[in-house]
């Protein structure tokens, strides 16, 4: 990799010729448009299957809303935020020395996420969020004894025995309600509190994709991506949702193997490991976050921190198997008690496509445009990687290569069928790692592009009441 690509200074580098047949904008409008007629279908079909039997159980499908066209406290900010990033966020992007940049990106995407969030209100929007039925929060007094409680957690999960968890409990390992159980015994309860949380976390997300652009493509494809990351369309599940914090843990650990890998960090090896540990005890799909980081090092070209990283990651399951909870013991129970709810009525004819459909509107039509070039240049990228005597990646196949690897995790989670709808919120740890694409987009056309990205998410948090 060229040595100016990763250099810290604030002047930006010249942008390259566009590589032969991939030039021009058209194809990148065809991409954009096939994404918004995925969506449009989505939405009739969808429409038309669920008043005829209501199996889809979801109201606005292919996202789990129900139409409510409404403005709120948070539409000025929100309107605010996306047309300073559209004026502003390109140039800045390029200019601002590299720290101030991450500095600038986590602050702009905690400024867009908490303004769309209180288009709802504070309490609707945020405060109530995590304390509904089928919450983390409703079972905060259960967990006393902590240990106690994770000796008896999977006798809990499946709907028959006395007091099985509610659906989010049970659906998770208890990685993620002990975050909760925790935030609580340190004095900051209650659903406000932990709303913050995930934003704050969620949000930081965006810095550590940029990290790790930066460690392995360069540093003008990571300034490329930055507004785009900052004003990202998912960002109206991120506030706030659980799984905000999810993605912002699982890019922590990626950006840290990253640092490791090209720094040759032992610390940042550990600390990878550590983070990939607890996040495979936040959600069960997110072991799949394995692919990108199994990327990385192919990118890196190194496997010096697998063992540093793999001693930290065991760390995490032993201490939880040494209390007494058996993930591959929990892992049939959960998906029994999938079965049992909305997972065993919800058509897998409609959400194995709804779900890309969902995906659509959660990472905006500029990031479609930017995966088609993505999906242009992956048969020579791929080649590359894999043939030992090429060098290294160039900077444009290093960032195909990490996008290929989340957009790979991704299908596995839809063609798994436990991933059926809901998936604007669940899949946020992988859209992160898919928004780095619109870095391949031509500078030229940048704003436009930003634009339609804001624009999918004030549509959809202005016209419909998502569901979390």
């Amino acid at each position: 990799m060229k040595t100016e690509e990763r250099s810290d200074s604030s002047r930006p580098a010249e942008e390259p010729a566009a590589p032969a047949g991939r030039a021009g904008h058209r194809p990148d409008l065809v991409a954009a448009g096939v994404g918004a007629l995925l969506v449009a279908v989505a939405c009739g079909v969808g429409w038309a299957w669920q008043s005829a039997d209501g199996r889809l159980q979801a109201q606005w499908p292919p996202l789990l809303a129900s139409w409510h066209p409404h403005v709120g406290p948070g539409t000025p900010a929100a309107l605010t935020v996306a047309a300073v990033v559209v004026a502003y966020g390109p140039a800045l992007a390029d200019r601002l020395p590299w720290r101030r940049l991450l500095l600038t990106a986590w602050a702009t995407a905690l400024a867009w996420i908490f303004s769309l969030a209180l288009i709802e209100g504070w309490y609707r929007g945020i405060a109530r969020r995590l304390t509904t039925k089928h919450e983390y929060l409703r079972v905060i007094d259960r967990f006393d004894d902590i240990p106690a409680a994770l000796r008896g957690f999977t006798d809990h999960i499946v709907v028959g025995p006395p007091g099985n968890w509610p659906a989010h409990v049970a659906g998770h390992p208890p990685g993620a309600t002990l975050t909760f159980v925790w935030l609580d015994r340190i004095g900051l309860g209650g659903g406000a509190w932990a709303g913050v949380f995930c934003i704050v976390l969620g949000a930081s997300g965006v810095a550590a994709v940029l990290i790790a652009v930066r460690a392995l493509a360069g540093e003008r494809l990571a300034r490329r991506a930055a507004p785009f990351l900052a004003l990202a369309p998912f960002a109206v599940w991120t506030g706030t949702s659980a799984d905000g914090y999810f993605a912002g843990v699982a890019a922590w650990s990626i950006a840290l193997l990253a640092l490791a890998a090209t720094r040759r960090s032992l610390l940042a090896a550990c600390a990878s490991g550590l983070l990939f540990g607890w996040t495979c005890y936040l959600s069960y799909g997110l072991p799949l976050i394995a692919l990108p980081l199994a990327t990385v090092l192919l990118i890196a070209r190194t496997t010096r921190p697998v063992l540093p990283f793999l001693a930290a990651a065991l760390t995490v399951p032993l201490a939880f198997t040494l209390t007494g909870f058996a993930w591959w013991e929990a892992y049939p129970l959960l998906v029994e008690r999938y079965y049992q709810g909305a997972g065993g009525v919800r058509p897998y004819a409609y959400w194995v496509w709804g779900n890309l459909a969902a995906a659509t509107l959660a990472v905006g039509l500029a990031t479609a445009a930017g995966l088609r070039r993505a999906l242009a240049a992956t048969p020579s990228a791929a080649l590359g990687a894999l043939h030992p005597r090429r060098p290294a990646p160039t900077a444009e196949a290093a960032l195909t290569l990490l996008v290929l690897a989340a957009l790979l995790a991704l299908l596995a989670a839809d063609l798994s069928g436990m991933s059926k709808a809901e998936t604007e919120r669940i899949w946020q740890p992988f859209y992160f790692w898919l928004l780095p694409a619109t870095a391949l987009l031509p500078v030229r056309g940048r704003r436009g592009w930003l634009g339609a990205q804001a624009g999918v998410a004030l549509l959809v948090n202005h016209l419909v009441w998502t569901g979390w």
